[in-house]
């Protein structure tokens, strides 16, 4: 709406709330087990997500449904989702051969392998033995509940644009 004067007064409050196919903005920390793993704080950005489309996992994108900007909440997600539960059968035994710098590698580091269908997946090495090293393929939040404190900065509609690439575009990102 414009002033009299000609100068553009505030946006009105649409009360706009979070669902699939907008755009929110969100700073956010996670804790797990009472150890807090990540803060957008941290990094002093708000993360931009475009829901309904895979970004989050299911049970933080399921609470921030039908909320609004400014608001803020705690959100507890269960392992099943989250990252799932842990799968014992998800352990394997691989030849170093697959490893580069497989003498450098320990139990609890985090590794790289390359896919033979192309790509690559992180690992967690489980154990290392004279000719092979024991990977474990679960996330490694697998297992685990998770701990957001979230605040809403911003729910808005998405562009053509952001619907068309599957993901949000913050302000002054480049475009591509």
């Amino acid at each position: 709406m414009l002033l009299q004067s000609g100068v553009l007064s505030p946006p009105e409050e649409t009360g706009m709330k979070a669902g699939k196919d907008k755009v929110i903005a969100i700073h956010y920390t996670l804790t797990v087990d009472g150890e807090k793993l990540e803060s957008s704080h941290d990094r002093n950005e708000q993360l931009w997500i475009l829901l309904g489309h895979g970004q989050l996992i299911p049970g933080l994108e399921k609470a921030l449904e039908g909320h609004e900007a400014g608001e803020t909440l705690q959100v507890e997600v269960a392992a099943v989702d989250g990252y799932g539960e842990r799968q014992e059968e998800q352990i394997q035994r691989m030849s170093k051969k697959y490893f580069p710098q497989a003498n450098r590698l320990k139990a609890g580091m985090v590794t790289v392998l390359q896919l033979k269908e192309g790509g690559q997946r992180a690992v967690t090495v489980h154990k290392v033995g004279m000719s092979a090293i024991d990977v474990d393929l679960n996330h490694p939040m697998a297992g685990k509940t998770l701990h957001f404190d979230v605040s809403i900065g911003e729910v808005r509609d998405a562009s053509e644009e952001e619907l068309k690439h599957g993901h949000a575009h913050a302000p002054g990102s480049a475009e591509h």
